[in-house]
C-alpha cells in the first residue's frame, strides 16, 4: 500500500534514505499510539480493561525506543545531539543547546 512518507520522488532516493523515512514514519506512529493509549487509560473505569491498555502502551514504548535507537545508530549528528540531552539532569532547554553544539 503506497504512503505519502516521501517528499521527493521515491525512485530517486537511496535505499538508506528510504529506510530512514520508513523508520521515521514508524517512530511517529508509535508516538501517536502511545498518546492514544494515554487518553484511553486516563478515562477507563474498568480495571481489567485499563490493565490491558497499559500493557499495550508499554509495547508501544518498546517499539518507540527501538525505532529511535535504530535511527540514532544510523545518524551520528542525531546521536551526538541526543547524548547531551537524554537521561541528563538539569534544564532541558540548556541541555538542548549543548546538544545542538555537540553535533556541529
Amino acid at each position: 500500500m503506497p504512503t505519502n512518507q516521501y517528499h521527493e520522488p521515491a525512485e530517486e532516493l537511496s535505499q538508506e534514505t528510504r529506510t530512514f523515512a520508513r523508520m521515521i514514519t514508524s517512530l511517529c506512529e508509535e508516538a501517536e499510539a502511545i498518546g492514544w493509549y494515554e487518553q484511553r487509560i486516563s478515562l477507563e473505569k474498568d480495571k481489567d480493561a485499563k490493565a490491558i491498555m497499559t500493557n499495550a502502551q508499554q509495547e508501544e514504548f518498546k517499539h518507540f525506543g527501538m525505532d529511535l535507537e535504530f535511527l540514532l545508530r544510523k545518524n551520528e549528528k542525531w546521536r551526538l545531539t541526543l547524548q547531551k540531552i537524554l537521561f541528563k539532569k538539569g534544564d532541558i532547554v540548556e541541555l538542548g543547546e549543548k546538544g545542538e553544539h555537540a553535533a556541529e
